[in-house]
């Protein structure tokens, strides 16, 4: 992965295109599971639907490697299962039980795989339950220790399995459900609303439950010393921002949050979910390429304060890759590309030209460089699933894109998609479609160059309505 401009850096393992996931819940051999991205060969399966996680976790931060687990999946075969396989990353696995019955047997195998025998097979169409206690130390892919002892969870493409027993694809969506017990003092975040708070002999269990279909890699928990600022949006959404204590607090900024929901709301559609905010973190232990921001579900992480571009990409993304989610790998522009355009639109709504400004400003300085062209950005490859391609040419398309369909037909479109897709999947070719349903135009020529080319488009796509390029 790529450090995002301004906004966001990855995890340091997946600069190094790490494949560990994939739950398998299949009828097949383990070793058979995967399958269904051609990016991440391992990850997920087509032989289950994961309904819901219901995660509970034990942290004491004077124990930075260890952490107890007892998660629950709620899912349903979509074949008849012999046997299972959950993608769980390191720690030991005490017991596993399905429906409630102890397992046959459960095993490891190859680097993040729990295969489970149920004590009976697993009819089509069945719901069923996998229990896994386990503990050990988090996988550093997905969970960073911070300075001041403290811990959070984020990371992209992998994290989820860092943590808890999962399905890490976003093909695979589910509600999600968390208990976080820690000492008292400290104060455990997740996605979502909170629940009831509860303490007992020294510790404090948070809840937390996200009521809308999640991808795993969008799930989080942070654990802290925070300052906890609650507020609401107007229609009675609750807005929660958690800073841990080296976090710089601007209430300016925290308060534009709303402003931002506000306008992205205005360009793409109502708010999805039920609560909104932010998790501020402090310094990490190990400073090095961790995430800056990333768009977890319903509370957007960011390391050290929030400021505005920040703000308007993680949000839009609520939009754009949270409430829809892409098919696989490959549609990564339908997140990147959109938020990053977020950030145009923003400046547009702050004072900007966007076509003598950024647009122009930005050919200009790459027009007669090839590499800035040779990415698609739809099915870039495997390894550039969030190349920075997909932030600075994709902004760029989808600029071109408005300027050729009119503002009409762009922002229906993008309303368009943000409705019927809510809460699930889609697939970059399905925008395509919608975009010239839309618009009334055969739009095959513009995305031909912009998202499937790898040279500079043709002027007629470069230079749509009243694009020009600066005057020499």
């Amino acid at each position: 992965m790529r450090t995002r401009p301004t906004t966001r850096r990855r995890t340091a393992t997946t600069l190094a295109i790490a494949t560990a996931i994939g739950v398998a819940l299949t009828a097949l051999p383990a070793s058979a599971a995967g399958g269904i991205d051609p990016y991440f060969p391992d990850d997920g399966n087509s032989g289950y639907d994961v309904s819901h996680y219901d995660v509970r976790i034990a942290y004491d931060p004077a124990r930075t490697d260890h952490l107890d687990g007892d998660t629950t999946v709620t899912a349903r075969a979509t074949r008849t299962l012999d046997r299972l396989s959950l993608d769980l990353k390191g720690f030991t696995v005490s017991s596993v039980t399905v429906n409630g019955a102890p397992a046959r047997s459960f095993s490891r195998s190859g680097e993040h795989k729990l295969d489970i025998v149920p004590a009976r097979r697993l009819a089509g169409g069945a719901a069923f339950t996998v229990r896994v206690k386990y503990a050990g130390k988090p996988d550093a892919e997905g969970w960073h220790t911070l300075a001041d002892g403290g811990a959070n969870v984020a990371g992209e493409p992998h994290s989820a399995t860092s943590w808890y027993p999962s399905n890490d694809h976003p093909s695979d969506k589910a509600t999600f459900s968390l208990a976080a017990t820690v000492p008292d003092g400290w104060t455990a975040i997740g996605n979502g609303r909170p629940g009831p708070t509860t303490t007992a002999r020294g510790t404090t269990t948070f809840r937390w439950n996200e009521d809308r279909p999640m991808a795993t890699y969008l799930s989080t928990v942070a654990i802290d010393r925070f300052t906890v600022h609650r507020s609401q949006l107007p229609d009675g959404t609750p807005v929660i921002t958690a800073y841990s204590p080296d976090a710089a607090i601007d209430p300016a900024a925290e308060a534009e949050q709303q402003d931002i929901l506000a306008f992205l709301a205005s360009k793409f559609g109502p708010y999805p979910f039920s609560s909104a905010g932010a998790i501020v973190v402090g310094m990490p232990k190990d400073p090095g390429p961790g995430p800056i921001a990333l768009e977890t579900q319903s509370r957007p992480t960011y390391s050290g304060a929030i400021f505005d571009m920040s703000v308007v990409h993680e949000n839009a993304h609520q939009w754009f890759g949270d409430s829809v989610s892409f098919t696989d790998w490959r549609d990564g522009c339908l997140a990147e590309c959109f938020a990053q355009y977020a950030n145009q639109l923003w400046e547009e709504h702050r004072g900007s030209d966007l076509d003598t400004g950024f647009y122009a400003f930005e050919l200009a300085a790459n027009k007669d460089n090839p590499s800035y062209w040779s990415t698609k950005l739809y099915d870039p490859g495997a390894g550039k699933e969030l190349d920075p391609a997909l932030y600075f040419k994709g902004s760029l398309m989808l600029h071109a894109l408005r300027r050729t369909v009119g503002d009409d037909a762009f922002f229906t479109t993008l309303r368009r998609w943000t409705a019927d897709h809510a809460y699930g999947n889609a697939s970059f070719p399905q925008f395509e479609a919608l975009a010239s349903q839309v618009s009334g135009q055969n739009l095959t020529g513009f995305f031909d160059a912009w998202a499937h080319g790898t040279t500079i488009p043709a002027n007629q796509y470069l230079y749509p309505g009243a694009l020009a390029p600066l005057a020499e």
